[in-house]
């Protein structure tokens, strides 16, 4: 059962995060914090040690994989819990004391890196071979000399981390902003019904009101919440690109772009070719937006608060066990070890179900070695987050295989991967709910699901990519960066991508100020759309391989998720059979998009 109260203090411990797992109170935590504050005194007295023998180099190389592995558990505890209540002060401060630790502690490592460089590579090249204890840590060192020119002197290093406090500041203060201290309107229903209009319940409304005059008033009452800050907001952003412009310079880049790539080895050119690419080819969705306008009866006065709107009168609920029991039965082709750990996650409290007051919106999976992942969400019973837990589980999923099958110097997987297995799993459930329908509405509800995944996780997130794009390019070639240049460059991005025609615009397109990932983490959402692609190009392969009797491409697949951070992650997939090099595997998308199109075009007719 749903509980029927957004007070946390009323929700069962069945549906909340079991804390105990990482703590048993705050006592444990400050008691390990406090062993930490030593081993992180104990490394920086190995400073000068690493180049005189293969043994101080494991030990400095084990002394680190300890801090690292005990931050996790360190940060998770307070990080967790703020994210179910972000007006809790006490937590608040808890976390921000992790965070100033966490920049004294890598200013105390800051040494390393130069250090490592110092070592020949023929040197460190035969310690490997007298020290096999050495091996978890080859990839990395040959990483750190690929970075040589953008990894500097020891005190330029020491230095630069002097500012690694303030770097996060403008995301915090956004976060605050926009959760902990927004004030959020309520709304009266056409019916009588008051509704209080937090980030969950407005995107539950624009999904299932049949009432134009609700998603009206709603869009109308939300808008003012960005709008309202927006010079504030984009004070936030402009820090945040003169942030990272400014690192970036510091490190020898010449692109903010540059600098967030190259840490795992990727091409400026696939995030371009990415852009170019999608943003050449949107004749799909434009389709896709004038078919809703049209079978909405609503040509010439569709507006963004209709495009969410289901298409056909099939509102089903799913509760939360009928939720669990579908996103398990999807994920059965990938075997009986996947299955087995994927019931671990589902029944142990790992996920925080339901929202309530001051809870962070949206979803997430955090992984915190040694224990399990955690998964955030707010659940409302729609079809939308039935998709929503399939997606955060595969996450999880992915962090349990790499935790178990790597070593911790390559356990931790690179965001370019990580949706690769989020968006495996949506397929998965989408083609389990396709098989299992007996009911025509629900087909073409769930045709507009996997429509709106590809538009969603794709789509916009490459036009979200674009945005970013341009908008640090606006600092770096030293122009403003204020509130109407940022909702310039996005109504003319939407306009590329929906066209001029199917919208009714009668607001400033500001999608600039609520999208977190923009503050939090910047040049992030472009891998959504190459993550899409790699996944569906997996996915056709396992598919075709199951129904061939061929097991290696399933075995591709789980070893890309067995395979953690051991290599640079477009390698990974190119293992794993997905080629992101070749703009083949970003035009397979919008194909298969286009074919949707056509075939909901054709049941909706029916």
């Amino acid at each position: 059962m749903k509980p029927n109260t957004l007070d946390r203090k009323d929700i069962q411990a069945e549906f909340k995060w079991n804390f105990n797992h990482i703590y048993p109170n705050w006592e444990s935590w400050q008691s390990d914090f406090d062993i930490l504050k030593k081993e992180v005194d104990e490394i920086k007295a190995m400073q000068g040690s690493l180049g005189k023998s293969a043994d101080n180099l494991l030990a400095a190389f084990l002394k680190h994989d300890k801090i690292e592995k005990q931050s996790y558990k360190i940060y998770a505890y307070p990080a967790l819990q703020k994210s179910t209540d972000n007006r809790d002060n006490t937590v608040q401060a808890k976390l921000q004391e992790v965070m100033q630790f966490f920049a004294i502690m890598q200013t105390a490592t800051s040494w390393m890196a130069p250090e490592l460089m110092e070592i020949p590579k023929e040197t460190w090249q035969e310690w490997f071979v007298q020290m096999p204890d050495l091996e978890p840590y080859r990839f990395g060192l040959e990483n750190i000399n690929r970075q040589k020119a953008h990894i500097l002197s020891k005190d330029k290093e020491r230095l630069l981390s002097y500012f690694s406090p303030t770097a996060g500041t403008a995301a915090n203060t956004y976060t605050s902003l926009t959760t902990a201290d927004v004030q959020f309107p309520e709304i009266e229903l056409e019916s009588g019904e008051k509704l209080k209009l937090t980030h969950g319940n407005y995107a539950h409304l624009l999904n299932i009101s049949k009432v134009r005059s609700d998603r009206k008033k709603a869009a109308e009452a939300f808008y003012p919440l960005y709008a309202n800050q927006k010079n504030t907001i984009a004070s936030l952003y402009k820090g945040i690109c003169d942030k990272d412009f400014a690192f970036a310079q510091a490190r020898n880049f010449n692109t903010s772009l540059e600098a967030k790539l190259e840490k795992n080895n990727i091409s400026p050119s696939v995030y371009t070719n990415l852009i170019e690419t999608v943003g050449d080819n949107t004749e799909a969705l434009k389709k896709y937006h004038a078919l809703r306008a049209k079978y909405l009866k609503l040509t010439g006065d569709y507006h963004a608060y209709d495009s969410r709107l289901t298409l056909v009168d099939f509102d089903k609920k799913y509760d939360w066990e009928e939720a669990k029991k579908m996103v398990l039965a999807s994920v059965k082709p990938l075997g009986e070890e996947y299955v087995s750990k994927y019931k671990t996650a589902l029944e142990n409290g790992w996920i925080d179900v339901f929202e309530n007051d001051g809870k962070s919106s949206g979803a997430y999976s955090m992984g915190v070695y040694g224990v399990h992942p955690f998964i955030l969400m707010n659940y409302n019973e729609t079809q939308d987050h039935v998709f929503t837990l399939a997606h955060e589980m595969g996450h999880s999923l992915h962090t349990i295989f790499s935790e178990e099958n790597q070593p911790f110097a390559t356990h931790d997987y690179t965001i370019f991967v990580a949706e690769v297995a989020s968006t495996f799993n949506e397929r998965l459930l989408l083609d389990y709910m396709l098989e299992k329908s007996t009911d025509k509405l629900e087909k073409i509800s769930l045709l507009q699901q996997s429509i709106e995944n590809i538009t969603g996780t794709f789509f916009i997130q490459t036009m979200f990519a674009d945005f970013e794009l341009q908008a640090h390019q606006t600092i770096e070639q030293g122009q403003a960066l204020t509130a109407e240049k940022l909702t310039a460059i996005c109504e003319e991005l939407d306009k590329k991508y929906y066209g001029e025609e199917v919208f009714t615009r009668d607001q400033d397109n500001i999608f600039w100020a609520r999208i977190p990932h923009f503050y939090r983490s910047p040049f992030y959402v472009y891998q959504y759309a190459t993550s899409f692609a790699a996944s569906a190009s997996l996915y056709a392969q396992v598919k075709e391989g199951l129904k061939n009797g061929d097991s290696k491409p399933l075995e591709n697949y789980l070893n890309l998720l067995r395979s953690g951070g051991n290599d640079y992650p477009v390698e990974q997939l190119k293992k794993a059979g997905a080629d992101l090099t070749q703009s083949e595997t970003i035009q397979a998308v919008i194909h298969q998009l286009s074919d949707l199109v056509d075939a909901l075009e054709e049941a909706l007719e029916d």
